[in-house]
Protein backbone atom coordinates (compact mmCIF):
# COMPACT_ATOMS: atom_id res chain seq x y z
CA UNK A 1 0.00 0.00 0.00
CA UNK A 2 1.34 3.49 -0.96
CA UNK A 3 2.11 5.89 2.02
CA UNK A 4 -0.46 7.93 3.51
CA UNK A 5 0.39 11.81 3.50
CA UNK A 6 -1.27 14.95 4.45
CA UNK A 7 -0.79 18.60 4.39
CA UNK A 8 -0.18 20.95 7.59
CA UNK A 9 -1.39 24.42 7.16
CA UNK A 10 -1.47 25.16 3.65
CA UNK A 11 1.67 23.69 1.62
CA UNK A 12 3.59 21.40 3.99
CA UNK A 13 3.17 17.73 3.05
CA UNK A 14 4.29 14.99 5.68
CA UNK A 15 4.23 11.37 5.92
CA UNK A 16 1.41 10.13 8.16
CA UNK A 17 3.32 7.67 10.14
CA UNK A 18 6.82 10.06 11.27
CA UNK A 19 10.14 8.93 12.24
CA UNK A 20 10.31 9.63 16.13
CA UNK A 21 14.05 10.06 17.09
CA UNK A 22 13.11 10.88 21.08
CA UNK A 23 14.97 7.27 21.09
CA UNK A 24 18.47 8.45 20.32
CA UNK A 25 18.42 10.93 23.36
CA UNK A 26 19.32 7.88 25.75
CA UNK A 27 17.42 5.55 27.77
CA UNK A 28 16.77 3.34 24.76
CA UNK A 29 20.00 1.43 23.97
CA UNK A 30 23.33 2.83 22.73
CA UNK A 31 23.29 4.81 19.75
CA UNK A 32 26.28 4.29 17.09
CA UNK A 33 26.09 7.58 14.62
CA UNK A 34 27.20 6.00 11.80
CA UNK A 35 24.90 3.06 11.77
CA UNK A 36 21.48 5.42 12.74
CA UNK A 37 22.44 7.40 9.77
CA UNK A 38 22.38 4.34 7.53
CA UNK A 39 19.42 3.28 8.89
CA UNK A 40 17.75 6.57 8.24
CA UNK A 41 18.62 6.57 4.68
CA UNK A 42 16.97 2.57 4.84
CA UNK A 43 13.75 4.32 6.12
CA UNK A 44 13.96 6.94 3.24
CA UNK A 45 14.35 4.54 0.41
CA UNK A 46 10.91 2.80 2.07
CA UNK A 47 9.36 6.04 1.47
CA UNK A 48 9.17 6.90 5.12
CA UNK A 49 11.12 10.61 4.58
CA UNK A 50 9.67 12.68 7.81
CA UNK A 51 11.18 12.89 10.90
CA UNK A 52 10.47 14.22 14.72
CA UNK A 53 13.39 15.22 16.70
CA UNK A 54 14.31 17.64 19.26
CA UNK A 55 16.83 20.29 20.10
CA UNK A 56 16.62 17.99 23.70
CA UNK A 57 17.00 15.11 22.08
CA UNK A 58 20.61 14.23 22.27
CA UNK A 59 22.50 14.21 18.92
CA UNK A 60 19.44 14.12 17.16
CA UNK A 61 19.68 17.23 15.02
CA UNK A 62 23.07 16.42 13.97
CA UNK A 63 22.02 13.24 12.82
CA UNK A 64 19.25 14.90 10.74
CA UNK A 65 22.70 16.99 9.70
CA UNK A 66 24.74 14.21 8.89
CA UNK A 67 21.59 12.59 6.98
CA UNK A 68 21.41 15.88 4.74
CA UNK A 69 24.98 16.18 3.70
CA UNK A 70 24.33 12.02 2.75
CA UNK A 71 21.23 12.06 0.87
CA UNK A 72 20.12 15.96 0.09
CA UNK A 73 16.72 17.57 1.22
CA UNK A 74 14.51 15.48 0.02
CA UNK A 75 13.09 14.84 3.59
CA UNK A 76 10.75 16.69 6.19
CA UNK A 77 12.12 17.51 9.37
CA UNK A 78 10.13 18.78 12.22
CA UNK A 79 12.20 19.78 15.34
CA UNK A 80 11.42 21.53 18.64
CA UNK A 81 12.07 24.15 20.86
CA UNK A 82 12.10 23.41 24.57
CA UNK A 83 13.43 26.48 26.26
CA UNK A 84 13.87 26.35 30.15
CA UNK A 85 11.12 29.07 31.15
CA UNK A 86 12.63 32.83 31.47
CA UNK A 87 12.88 35.93 29.34
CA UNK A 88 12.04 35.01 25.45
CA UNK A 89 13.37 37.71 24.03
CA UNK A 90 14.18 38.09 20.17
CA UNK A 91 17.65 37.50 21.05
CA UNK A 92 17.53 34.36 22.93
CA UNK A 93 15.28 33.30 20.72
CA UNK A 94 16.99 33.70 17.89
CA UNK A 95 20.30 32.00 19.20
CA UNK A 96 18.45 28.81 20.19
CA UNK A 97 17.05 28.60 16.16
CA UNK A 98 20.15 29.26 14.88
CA UNK A 99 22.01 26.32 17.28
CA UNK A 100 19.29 24.14 15.40
CA UNK A 101 19.74 25.40 12.03
CA UNK A 102 23.58 25.04 12.55
CA UNK A 103 23.20 21.36 13.78
CA UNK A 104 20.77 20.66 11.01
CA UNK A 105 22.53 22.35 8.38
CA UNK A 106 19.62 23.76 6.78
CA UNK A 107 18.56 27.72 5.86
CA UNK A 108 15.29 27.12 6.94
CA UNK A 109 13.30 24.71 9.57
CA UNK A 110 10.24 23.06 7.96
CA UNK A 111 8.54 22.78 11.62
CA UNK A 112 9.28 23.97 14.34
CA UNK A 113 7.24 22.56 17.61
CA UNK A 114 7.29 25.11 20.66
CA UNK A 115 6.48 23.39 23.74
CA UNK A 116 6.56 25.57 27.43
CA UNK A 117 6.90 23.94 30.75
CA UNK A 118 5.13 26.44 33.05
CA UNK A 119 1.75 28.49 31.75
CA UNK A 120 1.93 30.34 35.30
CA UNK A 121 5.34 32.52 33.43
CA UNK A 122 3.65 34.05 30.40
CA UNK A 123 6.77 34.41 28.34
CA UNK A 124 5.79 31.95 26.15
CA UNK A 125 3.74 34.44 24.28
CA UNK A 126 6.94 36.42 23.63
CA UNK A 127 8.60 33.57 22.16
CA UNK A 128 5.57 32.72 20.12
CA UNK A 129 6.10 36.32 18.22
CA UNK A 130 9.50 36.01 18.42
CA UNK A 131 9.01 32.83 16.69
CA UNK A 132 6.67 34.24 14.09
CA UNK A 133 9.14 37.12 13.48
CA UNK A 134 11.82 34.42 12.33
CA UNK A 135 9.63 32.86 9.71
CA UNK A 136 8.96 36.02 8.37
CA UNK A 137 12.81 36.31 8.17
CA UNK A 138 12.40 32.66 6.11
CA UNK A 139 14.34 30.74 8.92
CA UNK A 140 11.45 28.62 9.64
CA UNK A 141 8.45 27.33 7.54
CA UNK A 142 5.77 26.47 10.21
CA UNK A 143 5.32 26.91 13.52
CA UNK A 144 3.68 23.99 15.20
CA UNK A 145 3.24 23.23 19.41
CA UNK A 146 4.10 20.41 21.34
CA UNK A 147 1.97 19.49 24.92
CA UNK A 148 0.13 22.44 24.67
CA UNK A 149 -3.50 21.86 26.31
CA UNK A 150 -6.65 23.28 24.32
CA UNK A 151 -7.11 26.89 26.67
CA UNK A 152 -3.32 27.93 25.79
CA UNK A 153 -3.83 26.98 22.22
CA UNK A 154 -6.95 29.34 22.34
CA UNK A 155 -4.95 32.27 24.11
CA UNK A 156 -2.41 31.97 21.44
CA UNK A 157 -4.82 31.80 18.89
CA UNK A 158 -6.35 35.04 19.95
CA UNK A 159 -3.26 36.46 19.94
CA UNK A 160 -3.09 36.24 16.07
CA UNK A 161 -0.70 33.03 16.22
CA UNK A 162 -0.65 31.06 13.02
CA UNK A 163 -0.46 27.43 14.18
CA UNK A 164 -0.43 24.50 12.43
CA UNK A 165 -0.02 21.52 14.55
CA UNK A 166 0.13 20.43 18.05
CA UNK A 167 1.84 17.22 19.16
CA UNK A 168 0.01 15.30 22.29
CA UNK A 169 -0.20 11.97 23.54
CA UNK A 170 -2.77 10.27 21.57
CA UNK A 171 -3.56 6.20 21.61
CA UNK A 172 -6.77 3.95 22.54
CA UNK A 173 -5.65 4.39 25.92
CA UNK A 174 -5.38 7.77 25.74
CA UNK A 175 -7.93 9.96 24.18
CA UNK A 176 -8.25 13.10 26.05
CA UNK A 177 -8.07 15.07 22.79
CA UNK A 178 -11.45 14.06 21.47
CA UNK A 179 -12.75 15.94 24.80
CA UNK A 180 -12.07 19.35 23.58
CA UNK A 181 -8.87 19.74 21.13
CA UNK A 182 -10.50 17.77 18.30
CA UNK A 183 -13.11 20.93 18.07
CA UNK A 184 -11.09 23.42 18.69
CA UNK A 185 -8.82 22.44 16.38
CA UNK A 186 -11.06 21.61 13.48
CA UNK A 187 -12.14 25.00 13.75
CA UNK A 188 -8.84 26.51 12.81
CA UNK A 189 -7.64 24.08 10.59
CA UNK A 190 -4.97 22.55 13.33
CA UNK A 191 -3.78 19.18 13.35
CA UNK A 192 -2.46 16.68 15.84
CA UNK A 193 0.77 14.88 15.40
CA UNK A 194 0.10 11.59 18.00
CA UNK A 195 3.20 10.13 20.07
CA UNK A 196 2.71 7.39 22.73
CA UNK A 197 0.30 5.72 20.24
CA UNK A 198 2.06 1.98 20.84
CA UNK A 199 2.75 2.77 24.82
CA UNK A 200 6.30 2.22 24.03
CA UNK A 201 6.07 -0.62 22.39
CA UNK A 202 3.36 -2.22 25.34
CA UNK A 203 0.66 -2.31 22.37
CA UNK A 204 2.12 -5.74 20.92
CA UNK A 205 1.69 -9.22 20.79
CA UNK A 206 4.81 -9.40 23.33
CA UNK A 207 2.81 -8.17 26.15
CA UNK A 208 -0.02 -10.11 25.63
CA UNK A 209 -0.93 -12.88 28.32
CA UNK A 210 2.06 -12.04 30.27
CA UNK A 211 1.92 -11.43 34.02
CA UNK A 212 2.40 -7.97 34.97
CA UNK A 213 6.00 -6.53 34.11
CA UNK A 214 8.50 -5.53 37.18
CA UNK A 215 9.92 -1.91 37.01
CA UNK A 216 13.27 -3.49 36.74
CA UNK A 217 12.59 -5.39 33.44
CA UNK A 218 11.23 -2.21 31.79
CA UNK A 219 14.78 -1.82 30.03
CA UNK A 220 13.91 1.16 28.16
CA UNK A 221 12.26 4.92 29.27
CA UNK A 222 9.55 4.77 27.13
CA UNK A 223 8.23 1.56 28.57
CA UNK A 224 8.76 2.56 31.98
CA UNK A 225 6.78 5.69 31.05
CA UNK A 226 3.74 4.32 29.65
CA UNK A 227 3.50 1.93 32.33
CA UNK A 228 2.68 4.22 34.62
CA UNK A 229 -0.49 5.34 31.92
CA UNK A 230 -1.20 1.86 31.83
CA UNK A 231 -1.33 2.23 35.71
CA UNK A 232 -3.63 5.05 35.90
CA UNK A 233 -5.78 3.87 33.27
CA UNK A 234 -7.04 0.74 34.51
CA UNK A 235 -4.23 -1.32 35.63
CA UNK A 236 -2.81 -4.22 33.88
CA UNK A 237 -6.13 -6.66 34.00
CA UNK A 238 -8.08 -4.54 31.85
CA UNK A 239 -4.88 -3.74 30.01
CA UNK A 240 -4.62 -7.60 29.07
CA UNK A 241 -8.60 -7.59 28.12
CA UNK A 242 -7.50 -4.90 26.00
CA UNK A 243 -4.54 -6.55 24.12
CA UNK A 244 -6.87 -9.82 23.89
CA UNK A 245 -9.21 -7.62 21.96
CA UNK A 246 -6.72 -5.77 19.86
CA UNK A 247 -5.09 -9.48 18.91
CA UNK A 248 -8.66 -10.99 17.66
CA UNK A 249 -9.06 -7.78 15.57
CA UNK A 250 -5.26 -7.88 14.03
CA UNK A 251 -6.19 -11.16 13.45
CA UNK A 252 -8.87 -10.54 11.66
CA UNK A 253 -7.07 -7.85 9.39
CA UNK A 254 -4.06 -10.04 9.00
CA UNK A 255 -2.02 -7.47 10.29
CA UNK A 256 -0.28 -6.78 14.01
CA UNK A 257 -1.57 -4.99 17.46
CA UNK A 258 0.56 -1.89 16.82
CA UNK A 259 -1.36 -1.69 13.25
CA UNK A 260 -4.50 -1.67 15.17
CA UNK A 261 -3.05 0.77 17.68
CA UNK A 262 -1.91 3.10 15.17
CA UNK A 263 -5.01 2.75 12.54
CA UNK A 264 -7.33 3.06 15.71
CA UNK A 265 -5.44 7.00 16.07
CA UNK A 266 -4.69 7.70 12.22
CA UNK A 267 -8.66 7.64 11.89
CA UNK A 268 -9.41 10.18 14.24
CA UNK A 269 -10.43 13.18 12.18
CA UNK A 270 -7.91 15.40 13.14
CA UNK A 271 -5.36 13.67 13.69
CA UNK A 272 -2.50 14.57 10.88
CA UNK A 273 -0.27 11.68 11.72
CA UNK A 274 1.60 9.56 14.38
CA UNK A 275 5.01 9.38 15.30
CA UNK A 276 6.81 5.84 15.83
CA UNK A 277 10.00 5.64 17.40
CA UNK A 278 13.12 4.67 15.48
CA UNK A 279 15.80 2.74 17.33
CA UNK A 280 18.25 3.89 14.94
CA UNK A 281 20.75 1.01 14.22
CA UNK A 282 19.31 -1.44 16.80
CA UNK A 283 15.94 -2.40 15.72
CA UNK A 284 13.34 -1.30 12.88
CA UNK A 285 9.36 -1.74 12.07
CA UNK A 286 9.92 -0.14 8.84
CA UNK A 287 7.83 -3.01 7.03
CA UNK A 288 5.34 -4.02 9.90
CA UNK A 289 4.36 0.09 9.77
CA UNK A 290 3.51 0.16 5.58
CA UNK A 291 1.25 -2.83 6.63
CA UNK A 292 -0.77 0.35 8.49
CA UNK A 293 -1.56 1.45 5.13
CA UNK A 294 -3.69 -1.84 4.34
CA UNK A 295 -5.83 -1.72 7.35
CA UNK A 296 -9.38 -0.89 7.19
CA UNK A 297 -10.98 -0.68 10.80
CA UNK A 298 -15.39 -1.35 10.55
CA UNK A 299 -17.06 -0.30 12.91
CA UNK A 300 -17.83 -3.51 15.06
CA UNK A 301 -14.06 -3.24 15.35
CA UNK A 302 -14.31 0.26 16.94
CA UNK A 303 -17.54 -1.20 19.46
CA UNK A 304 -15.28 -3.94 20.37
CA UNK A 305 -12.29 -1.90 21.39
CA UNK A 306 -15.08 1.01 23.44
CA UNK A 307 -16.38 -2.16 24.75
CA UNK A 308 -13.51 -2.43 27.11
CA UNK A 309 -12.09 1.30 27.12
CA UNK A 310 -15.02 2.56 28.38
CA UNK A 311 -14.52 0.49 32.03
CA UNK A 312 -11.05 2.44 32.59
CA UNK A 313 -10.86 5.22 34.58
CA UNK A 314 -10.95 8.96 32.94
CA UNK A 315 -7.91 10.44 31.75
CA UNK A 316 -9.25 13.68 31.22
CA UNK A 317 -10.42 13.49 34.69
CA UNK A 318 -7.46 12.26 36.62
CA UNK A 319 -4.57 14.23 34.55
CA UNK A 320 -6.48 16.73 32.60
CA UNK A 321 -6.20 18.11 28.87
CA UNK A 322 -3.24 17.34 26.55
CA UNK A 323 -0.18 18.25 28.09
CA UNK A 324 -0.72 18.30 31.74
CA UNK A 325 1.19 15.58 32.70
CA UNK A 326 3.98 17.48 32.07
CA UNK A 327 2.98 20.67 34.64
Amino acid sequence: MPIEKTTLGKDFEICRILNGMWQVAGGHGQIDLESAVLDMAKYQESGFTTWDLADIYGPAESLIGKFREMIGDNFQALTKFVPNPGPMSNSIVTYYIEQSLQKMKTNCIDLIQFHWWDYNNQSYLDAMNNLSKLQNEGKIKHIGLTNFDTEHVRIMKEHGHNIVSNQVQYSILDQRPDKLMATFFAKHGIKILSYGTLLGGFFSEKYLGVDEPHRGNLTTASLQKYKNMIDIWGGWQLFQELLLTLDKISKKHQCSIANVATRFILDKPQVGGVIIGARLGIVEHKENNAKVFGVKLDEKDISSISSVTVKSNDLFDTIGDCGDEYR
